[in-house]
């Protein structure tokens, strides 16, 4: 006789073609001394503390219908309104109608996905490509045209034409930490337009520029001087530039866009949550966001350097890499193509540190030669360390595969 879970529903298909690299590198928290520089995480210290409690306070005491009571689907109208003040630039005219509040960067990727994708569907991605995108549209099941950006051959039209949609980080790039140039930027705008494609300007890092003033956004390069509805979808969080706990994100689109995504998040969630969304308010209402960012700025760039510093001692004749102008991380790349970096993870945890193999930004998984590092969570001595185990461990793999 069958037993009972032997007759119950398969699961969907689409999580057999899952990895398990994320599931290794998150869970590597849990290990003693480990020093963890896999994921993109912010540092704790950088977090008002007093401020964000006083903010916490004040929704509830004096807006306890905002921050206690569900939220409107699209999010609440003053945050909205800000958020399209906030983002509005000459030539730019963003009203509340052209802004969804999203629970997190990752809800909205995850929306376009529900309103763009069917199975089978082409997606024109920077490559490599963010991890968590992938794995957002993966239910979806569907194929990927690479964009290398960097490429000399690279055309924006052809690699845009029939896509459903283009992704991008144009703003130190994750994985890669590449800051994408303006020309290349506007080219891509263009490219959208000219196709009628949608253009995702996903931009967590947008704040995160240590060594130069930042470009224009593709958000603004796409505005023609009245109300805004161009091809680009553009994606902010609140993340980085004050702490990833409230879960509060924001889509800047057309209003027909937006409209398609307030659909497919009432199925989802129903609305962001409330005492987030009035934290974050009052958080930029009040230059709270603006008045710690050069703090964060200063203890980002100095670890940068110093991760750069101790990967030019230990690693230089192991990898190759670049010096980011901002962001969160330094993508490198192994000098042996002999060198699998899923294997160096494995080895990496084993000698007390973490980063993550380039496979799993791959949509074919096949990129197995580079590796992301970043630089934000640590401090200088404890990534000093990390690299030196780093380098151990690359010998190792590179020893294992002579």
């Amino acid at each position: 006789m069958a037993s009972e879970t032997s007759r119950r529903p398969a699961f969907a298909k689409w999580l057999g073609d899952t990895n398990d690299v994320t599931q290794i590198f998150l869970s590597a928290g849990q290990i003693p001394g480990l020093i963890n520089m896999a994921g993109g995480l912010p540092d704790p210290q950088t977090w008002p503390i007093k401020a964000m409690s006083d903010l916490a306070a004040k929704a509830v005491q004096d807006h306890p219908t905002d921050a206690l009571a569900y939220a409107p689907i699209e999010g609440l109208p003053a945050l909205r309104d800000l958020i399209a003040a906030r983002f509005s630039a000459p030539g730019l005219l963003l009203s509340r109608e052209n802004v969804l509040i999203t629970s997190g960067g990752m809800q909205g990727l995850d929306l376009i996905g529900k309103v763009l994708l069917e199975e089978g569907s082409l997606i024109a991605a920077q490559t490599p490509a963010y991890l968590g995108a992938l794995d957002a549209w993966r239910p979806r099941r569907p194929s990927y045209r690479p964009m290398r950006l960097d490429a000399n051959d690279f055309a924006p039209e052809t690699a845009l034409h029939g896509t459903q949609f283009a992704y991008t980080v144009p703003n130190f790039s994750n994985p890669t930490g590449r800051l994408v140039p303006l020309a290349d930027r506007q080219a891509l705008v263009a490219a959208a337009q000219a196709t009628g494609t949608w253009l995702i300007e996903d931009d967590p890092y947008g704040t995160l520029y240590y060594d130069s003033a930042p470009l224009a956004r593709m958000l603004t390069l796409a505005a023609t001087g009245g109300a805004y509805d161009g091809p680009v979808i553009y994606l902010g969080t609140l993340s980085k530039e004050l702490a990833p706990g409230f879960r509060v994100g924001w889509v800047i689109a057309a209003p027909e866009m937006i409209q398609a995504l307030v659909m497919a998040k009432q199925g989802s969630d129903m609305s962001t949550s409330g005492i987030g969304q009035r934290i974050t308010l009052d958080a930029f209402a009040s230059g709270l966001t603006d008045s710690i960012l050069p703090n964060i700025l200063n203890l980002y760039r100095d670890r940068r350097d110093a991760l750069c510093a101790a990967m030019r001692t230990h690693l230089a004749d192991l990898f190759d890499w670049q010096t980011p102008e901002g962001g969160m991380f330094v993508w490198a790349t192994a000098r042996n193509p002999a060198l699998n970096t899923d294997h160096l993870l494995r080895a990496a945890l084993a000698n007390g540190t973490c980063i993550t193999p380039s496979s799993v930004f791959d949509p074919t998984g096949q990129n197995r030669r580079a590796i992301r590092i970043n630089f934000t969570f640590n401090p200088p001595e404890k990534l000093t360390e990390g690299i030196r185990r780093l380098a151990t461990a690359t010998r190792a793999c590179l020893a294992e595969a002579a």
